[in-house]
């Protein structure tokens, strides 16, 4: 949808405006203006139950941030210069997307009506609340929702009732269930934290449907499915946002590309030759790492090891003798790790997420920390929150890799661009620093 939005307007500039004003920083800035504005204003957070009536607020309030923006670009750029005809262009602008938009979500609507875009779901424990949401999943189609059966430690004689709630588990990986929603008054706690790690783990969306006379905390966000039936959402990550998609993805473009541009064009070629002129061997490292939902990809390093078959099953340590001199000064400096901007503009990696590790280490951690697998949510990165906080280099205990695995979680619940920006910031710092672990 943001696509035809920026088509939208960018035809509009286009074709009604006045082409002397029209120049690419107008164009530049009225596509970032609209891109980051609706990134704050929530304009693109739209879903199957969102009703009417939002939507129109939601483009209401878009459209007064971006007429502002609109107006601003003349002012600061243009010494209070006016388009001629900016009425007819704004007017022709919010016609346009609000138009698309709307017929967007009813053409959405009525193609999930017949059957097709839809979301399976479950759910877990039955009482007055319950039987709500079951209903109106089975009546207001174009919400493409697809009930299948409930569960319940008590026994049942409807056709719905597809066994006990420890069954659910098994089910849902089976039948590639999307949601689950759990009954609040009829699990207990130690159900729902089973659940919530279940969900976790297999990537699912857990909801909660809570008794309607209750208070819950702030930090559950609460949905309303119809009119009434309140649906609580266990967690909303930021990266359940497309747009914070986007967001870093165009960050990690535009970053590469002026890293690769102004550094590894010139750096490059002195690096190479000092690596060959040491030891044999190619200067690039290349090695297959876990990546985005454990998908594999091969990892660019500069090499700074002496050609040894064990580099690619096990960890640096300190002092390693397959290290070599220009090596341990690379690894030292983080250089090494500077093709892996390669990595990111090719989409295998971020600037900043949690780091990608071999697979045979990978699986060798899930045994240790239960949640290791929320850190394949996101991309690996070439720094992270992680390796800021201290833990990089050589896991000697299970509390290394329990710490850094932590941090990673945190990274992914807690993201923002300023972090992002911090941790890079504090990448380079302990670069010029030094870190005790950078061998």
């Amino acid at each position: 949808m943001l696509l035809i939005d920026l088509i939208t307007i960018n035809s509009v500039l286009f074709y009604i405006s006045d082409k002397e004003y029209l120049t690419t920083s107008f164009l530049i800035f009225c596509n970032l203006f609209w891109v980051f504005s609706s990134f704050f204003t929530g304009f693109y957070r739209v879903y199957r139950y969102t009703k009417v009536y939002h939507i129109f607020s939601l483009l209401a309030f878009q459209f007064i941030i971006f007429f502002l923006g609109f107006f601003a670009f003349f002012t600061l750029f243009r010494e209070g210069e006016i388009v001629n005809n900016q009425t007819l262009i704004l007017i022709t602008i919010f016609t346009s997307v609000t138009f698309f938009k709307i017929l967007f979500i009813f053409a959405l609507k009525k193609y999930r009506s017949s059957g097709n875009n839809y979301r399976k779901v479950v759910v877990l424990g039955m009482d007055s609340s319950a039987k709500k949401i079951i209903e109106l999943f089975n009546t207001k189609k174009e919400l493409g929702y697809v009930f299948l059966g409930f569960f319940s430690d008590k026994s049942s004689t409807k056709k719905e009732f597809l066994g006990k709630i420890n069954a659910s588990f098994n089910y849902v990986i089976e039948n590639e269930i999307d949601e689950i929603y759990c009954a609040l008054s009829i699990l207990n706690k130690e159900q729902i934290k089973t659940v919530t790690k279940f969900a976790n783990e297999n990537n699912r969306v857990l909801k909660l449907i809570p008794e309607s006379n209750e208070l819950y905390s702030k930090n559950l966000n609460r949905e309303y499915y119809g009119d009434s039936n309140l649906i609580l959402n266990v967690r909303k990550l930021p990266f359940e946002y497309s747009e914070n998609h986007f967001i870093k993805r165009v960050f990690d473009i535009v970053f590469s590309f002026f890293t690769i541009v102004f550094v590894l064009s010139w750096l490059t070629p002195v690096i190479w030759i000092l690596i060959k002129m040491e030891s044999k061997g190619p200067a690039f490292f290349k090695q297959k790492r876990e990546g985005l939902n454990g998908g594999q990809f091969v990892c660019y390093k500069f090499r700074s090891m002496n050609v040894h078959t064990v580099s690619a099953i096990s960890h640096t340590a300190k002092n390693d003798q397959r290290v070599t001199k220009f090596g341990a000064f690379l690894r030292r400096t983080s250089l090494d790790e500077l093709p892996q901007f390669f990595n990111v503009i090719r989409g295998n990696m971020s600037v900043v997420g949690p780091r990608p590790h071999l697979k045979s280490l990978s699986l060798e951690y899930q045994k240790d920390v239960g949640n290791y697998m929320e850190r394949h949510a996101v991309k690996p990165g070439i720094t992270g929150l992680a390796q800021v906080s201290g833990y990089r280099g050589e896991i000697k205990k299970k509390a290394d890799i329990k710490n850094r695995i932590r941090f990673d979680i945190f990274y992914i619940e807690n993201w923002s661009f300023l972090l992002d920006v911090k941790i890079i910031f504090q990448t380079v710092f302990n670069v010029f620093k030094g870190e005790e672990k950078a061998y």
